[in-house]
């Protein structure tokens, strides 16, 4: 059985959301989509390299308002690149609250998505959001 499966599109902009698609084929990403304050876009990276904490490379911004990454100068990937598409797909999925194809996961790491401290009651590990961090944005 998967755990951690994301399932609430809220989860994207928390500010902290670390994520992981993955198949059945042993294909899998690391994205990163976050940012520091309130003010400021959410930024996306992908895990490219062997420290999960730090070694993400920019893709571009994401849009909490139709789900979607928008690519920048500064981004290092182009729209038909395989990371792209499988972020794009994973969030629209999500946002359409569809299922996923047999053998696909999205799964967050066991980390609040908004202060980033660990999950440890099975109600937050389930949402993805500790209970504080909830109520503050009013997901109950």
């Amino acid at each position: 059985m998967v755990t951690n499966m994301i399932s609430n599109i809220k989860f994207f902009s928390g500010g902290k959301a670390i994520f992981t698609v993955s198949n059945d084929k042993g294909d899998h990403y690391t994205y990163r989509i976050g940012r520091n304050d309130e003010k400021q876009p959410f930024f996306v990276g992908l895990l490219t390299g062997n420290n999960n904490e730090s070694d993400y490379t920019y893709m571009g911004l994401y849009n909490p308002l139709d789900n979607t990454i928008r690519l920048t100068k500064a981004s290092k990937y182009t729209p038909d690149s395989k990371p792209v598409k499988v972020i794009q797909w994973a969030l629209s999925l999500i946002a359409k609250s569809k299922s996923l194809p047999t053998g696909y996961a999205i799964q967050h790491q066991g980390k609040c998505c908004c202060c980033g401290k660990p999950l440890t009651t099975p109600e937050s590990v389930t949402a993805g959001i500790g209970p504080i961090c909830a109520e503050k944005n009013g997901w109950i």
